[in-house]
C-alpha cells in the first residue's frame, strides 16, 4: 500500500520532517494492516489514512520557568549577565599568548603558578588505574582597579573543569553562602549613621585555602607541563571545582569563630565581634571580598594582622568599591553615596544608546506590554533571535539589585518576556536604557537622621490585576533604614486576587515577612528597634489585618496569610494608613507620571544626580 504525507507536500521540507518521513516509510506491513478503516461519505469501505501524527502535529506546550525559580535566582541571572558587560579577555592559553598584551598575561600566569606552588596545591603522581582525571584551563581577567587605590591589573587563574566532576565520587555538598546585597546596604546605613571606619580587604587565591575531602586527579596546566606521564593529585581546593566555594567558606568561617566573632542568624556571611554586649567590629564576606567596620580603627588594624597571619591578603584601605558599587563618602557632612555610574555607563555603551534621547521615567506611562505582542510566526522569531533582549534585561537587573530601586518595576515587567520577546518589548527595553542614559549618576544617599526617629520603616503597595494577560496582581515594597532605602522588591503575585483588598493584603504579607527578617538582622547588629511600622494605602487591607473578623467576601483568603494578625498582636509590627501620594512603594507596582515618580524617589533618599 503506497503512503504519502499530504502535509509534507504542502510545506517546505526541513531536516526534522525528512527524518519523520523516512521513519514513516519504514513502517512494517503488520502496522499497516492495523490502520483504521474509515468509510467515506458515499458508503464505500475504501481505506484512508488520517493525516495526523502525534509526534509531528501535536500542540507544543509553552515552556515556563519553574515556580521554584524566585527572586534569588533572578539575582544570580543578573550577576551572570553583568559579567558580559565587562571588556573581553582571552578565552584560552593560545589567545593569551598571541595577544598584544601577551607579556602581561604571561606574567600573570607565572604569578599564579608561584602562588599554587607556595600553597602546595598538588603533587605530580602517575595516574592510578581506573581513576578519572579532571581537566584544567586558564581563565583571564583584566581588573579595572579602584581609582586612587590600585591601578588596572591583569589576572590569570588556573581552574579545574568542574563540569566533568561526578556527584558522589568527586564531590558531595557544594552549597556556599555569600552576603546579601541588602546586608551591605544595611552596613552602609549603620556606618554613616554612627560615623564608623569602613575598610576593605581582598583574599588572594581564596579558594586555594580550602581543604579537600575527596581524592581528585587533574591534568597539568597548559604551558606548564613538566612530565607528560604524570597528573596532579590535588591536596588543596582549586578554582573551578564544585566544592571549592564551600570548602573556602568553611575554612574562613572556622577561623572567624575561633577569633571571637559571632555569625549572624539572618545572614551567614555577616559577622560581629562583641564586647560587653556591644558590637565593636563588623565583617561582611562576599567570596573573597571583605568589608570591615568599627568605631575604633585600632580594632580594624588588629583584625587585619590576624587575617594576614592566616591567609594571603591584600589591604585596600578605605572602602571605595564593592561588587561594582562605588562608595563615595563625605564624613564631614555625614553622607554616604552608593552608585553604579561606571557599570551602568558600560551597559549603555554596550547597547549603543549613548546618543539616545533621554526620558525621565524608567517605563513609558503608555506602555502596556502583553504576551500577545510576542512573535507568532517563525519569521518573526528568527528576526528577534539576533536581538540581545535577555542580555539587556540581565545587565540592567544587576543595577536594580545593587543600588537602583527606581528600575524595579520596569525590570519586573520586561523580564516576563525573555523567553520570546517581540519588537514592542524590545522598544520598551530601549526606553529603560534611554532612562538610564539620563540618570547614570543616580544612587542612594545615606544621611544622618534624628536619633529619636524609628530606624526601620516599611511601605507596601499592590496593583490589582496589573498583568493584562493573567490578571495577576503586582506586589511592591520598600524598607528604609535611617531614612534611606535598604531593601526593595517588585514582583507578580503567585495567585489571582479576587479583589483589591486581597491584592493589597498579599502585598502586606510580603512586606511583613521582610520586616521580620530586617528587624532581626539590625537587632543583631546593635540597632534597637521596637515595633516596625509598615505603611499601606489600603484601608480595607489594614482593617482585615488589625481585626479578627469573618466576612463573606474574605473567607476565601488563604489562612496562611493571616499570620500578619499574629505579628500585630505580639507588637512585632504595626500597620498604618498612608496617603497614596506619600507612599513610595507606589513606584514599584505601576508606571507613574514624572512628578509622582520623582516624589517617590525623594521619599527613599534616591538622588538622580
Amino acid at each position: 500500500m503506497g503512503m504519502k504525507c499530504k502535509d509534507l507536500e504542502k510545506r517546505p521540507e526541513t531536516g526534522m520532517e525528512r527524518i519523520q518521513f523516512e521513519v514513516e516509510s519504514s513502517i512494517d506491513e503488520r502496522e499497516k494492516e492495523d490502520e483504521t478503516q474509515v468509510p467515506d461519505e458515499s458508503g464505500s469501505d475504501e481505506t484512508t489514512v488520517p493525516d495526523y501524527q502525534l509526534a509531528r502535529d501535536r500542540e507544543r506546550r509553552v515552556i515556563k520557568p519553574p515556580n521554584r525559580l524566585g527572586y534569588a535566582d533572578l539575582i544570580c541571572y543578573a550577576l551572570n549577565a553583568a559579567e558580559e558587560v565587562q571588556d573581553s579577555e582571552p578565552k584560552n592559553f593560545r589567545e593569551a599568548s598571541e595577544s598584544i598584551y601577551s607579556k602581561d598575561w604571561l606574567k600573570a600566569m607565572n604569578e599564579e603558578m608561584l602562588s599554587l606552588e607556595k600553597n602546595q596545591t598538588w603533587k605530580l603522581v602517575p595516574l592510578p588505574k581506573n581513576k578519572r582525571v579532571v581537566g584544567s584551563k586558564w581563565v583571564f581577567k583584566r581588573k579595572e582597579g579602584i581609582p586612587g587605590v590600585e591601578a588596572p591589573r591583569y589576572k590569570a587563574r588556573l581552574v579545574a573543569k568542574g563540569f566533568t566532576q561526578v556527584e558522589g565520587i568527586d564531590y558531595n555538598e557544594i552549597f556556599s553562602p555569600v552576603v546579601k546585597h541588602c546586608s551591605i546596604r544595611v552596613l552602609m546605613a549603620i556606618v554613616n549613621m554612627y560615623d564608623l571606619e569602613l575598610e576593605q580587604m581582598d583574599v588572594k587565591t581564596a579558594f586555594l585555602h580550602g581543604e579537600l575531602e575527596e581524592t581528585i586527579y587533574m591534568q597539568q596546566p597548559e604551558g606548564f607541563v613538566e612530565d607528560n606521564s604524570k597528573v596532579c593529585l590535588l591536596k588543596k581546593s582549586l578554582y573551578g571545582l564544585k566544592q571549592s566555594p564551600r570548602q573556602w567558606y568553611r575554612r574562613f568561617d572556622d577561623f572567624l569563630l575561633k577569633t571571637g566573632f559571632v555569625r549572624s542568624n539572618y545572614d551567614s556571611c555577616v559577622y560581629m565581634m562583641k564586647r560587653n554586649e556591644k558590637v565593636i567590629l563588623y565583617l561582611l564576606l562576599y567570596v573573597d571580598d571583605i568589608l570591615m567596620a568599627s568605631s575604633d580603627k585600632h580594632e580594624i588594624q588588629k583584625l587585619k594582622e590576624k587575617l594576614n597571619g592566616e591567609f594571603e591578603m591584600k589591604d585596600l584601605g578605605n572602602a571605595k568599591r564593592i561588587l561594582g558599587m562605588d562608595i563615595l563618602r563625605d564624613q564631614s557632612k555625614g553622607e554616604l553615596f552608593l552608585s553604579q555610574h561606571d557599570y551602568l555607563k558600560k551597559v549603555v555603551e554596550r547597547f549603543r544608546m549613548t546618543d539616545s534621547k533621554v526620558v525621565n521615567t524608567p517605563l513609558g506611562h503608555h506602555s502596556k506590554l502583553s504576551i500577545k505582542q510576542c512573535p507568532q510566526s517563525e519569521d518573526e522569531r528568527k528576526k528577534m533571535e539576533s536581538t540581545p533582549y535577555a542580555s539587556g534585561v540581565g545587565s540592567i537587573m544587576y543595577g536594580m539589585v545593587c543600588s537602583r530601586p527606581d528600575l524595579s518595576y520596569a525590570i519586573s515587567v520586561v523580564s516576563r518576556f525573555m523567553a520570546n520577546p517581540g519588537q514592542v518589548h524590545w522598544q520598551a527595553l530601549k526606553w529603560v536604557l534611554r532612562y538610564l542614559n539620563g540618570s547614570l549618576k543616580g544612587g542612594l544617599k545615606y544621611t544622618r537622621t534624628d536619633p529619636g526617629r524609628d530606624a526601620l520603616e516599611g511601605y507596601v503597595d499592590a496593583d490589582y490585576a496589573g498583568n493584562i494577560d493573567t490578571r495577576k496582581s503586582l506586589s511592591g515594597f520598600v524598607f528604609t533604614l535611617f531614612g534611606t532605602a535598604v531593601t526593595w522588591k517588585a514582583n507578580q503575585q503567585s495567585v489571582v486576587a479576587l479583589s483589591t483588598t486581597q491584592a493589597e493584603y498579599i502585598a502586606l504579607v510580603e512586606g511583613v515577612k521582610e520586616a521580620i527578617w530586617l528587624k532581626g538582622m539590625i537587632g543583631e547588629m546593635g540597632i534597637s528597634q521596637g515595633c516596625v511600622k509598615i505603611h499601606c494605602d489600603s484601608q480595607s487591607a489594614i482593617h482585615l489585618a488589625n481585626h479578627q473578623v469573618y466576612h463573606e467576601r474574605t473567607k476565601h483568603i488563604d489562612i496562611r496569610l493571616h499570620f500578619v494578625r499574629d505579628m500585630i498582636e505580639t507588637k512585632e509590627i504595626m500597620v498604618q494608613k498612608i496617603a497614596s501620594e506619600e507612599n513610595p512603594a507606589d513606584m514599584f507596582t505601576k508606571s507613574l507620571p514624572r512628578a509622582k515618580f520623582k516624589h517617590c524617589l525623594d521619599l527613599i533618599n534616591f538622588v538622580e544626580e
